[in-house]
């Protein structure tokens, strides 16, 4: 779908923010990558229908806690995530179950939409953590660990490359990052490609998960 046809759609449907449009405007091709192959506007209809809303907010905030906030994330992670909850090799009781009903179309139109929507940004946390600031750039090289921006870019906002999503991470739910990244660590949670996440995790100290967690959900 060309970027001036998902514009023009978002317009029509009234859910192309200001922020939204500030950025479609600003990096077009970043935005294409960003939003996939759906139509948002059906996604916003079928993210209503699904119950989608309803935990995630409607515009992709989350006002519960421990629900990951979807807006602005890359639709491509977004699809890999659902159908890895459809075959269950991401395990969420209630996700697991919500995704089961997903038809084919519904995934990468319902990513979409929650591609669409602004960026979000945690008030009150985050903040200026020199630790966990260094940790996110630059790893640790005595332990081998990768600098996280090596994979999520180096504002935290994710990226594609060779077909692979890394999810944006800014803004994000400090509660959700750190259970996610706790569950990495001890291989409840093991869908990520070639098992990086596990690797990362495992390396890093409960402190260490809880000031990154932190330190992003500020960005």
């Amino acid at each position: 779908m060309k970027l001036n046809t998902i514009a023009a759609l978002m317009a029509l449907a009234g859910i192309c923010s200001v922020g939204v449009a500030a950025e479609l405007a600003e990096d077009p091709e970043a935005i294409r990558l960003r939003i996939g192959t759906g139509d948002p506007v059906a996604g916003k209809a079928k993210s209503e229908s699904e119950l989608c809303q309803g935990c995630h907010g409607e515009e992709g905030v989350s006002n519960v806690v421990g629900v990951p906030n979807l807006a602005a994330q890359f639709a491509p992670y977004l699809i890999k995530q659902l159908s890895d909850f459809r075959t269950q090799s991401r395990r969420h009781r209630i996700m697991n179950a919500m995704a089961e009903g997903l038809s084919e179309t519904d995934l990468p139109d319902i990513a979409a939409y929650f591609a669409s929507r602004s960026r979000p940004k945690e008030d009150g946390a985050g903040g200026p953590d020199a630790n966990a600031k260094d940790l996110f750039l630059y790893g640790d090289v005595e332990r081998n660990l990768d600098a996280c921006a090596s994979c999520h870019e180096s504002d935290a906002r994710g990226r594609v490359s060779r077909g692979v999503a890394y999810p944006a991470l800014a803004g994000q739910q400090s509660g959700y990052l750190r259970v996610q990244l706790l569950n990495w660590k001890a291989g409840i949670r093991n869908n990520s490609p070639q098992g990086v996440m596990n690797r990362v995790a495992s390396q890093l100290t409960e402190a260490e998960i809880s000031e990154l967690a932190n330190y992003l959900s500020g960005l």
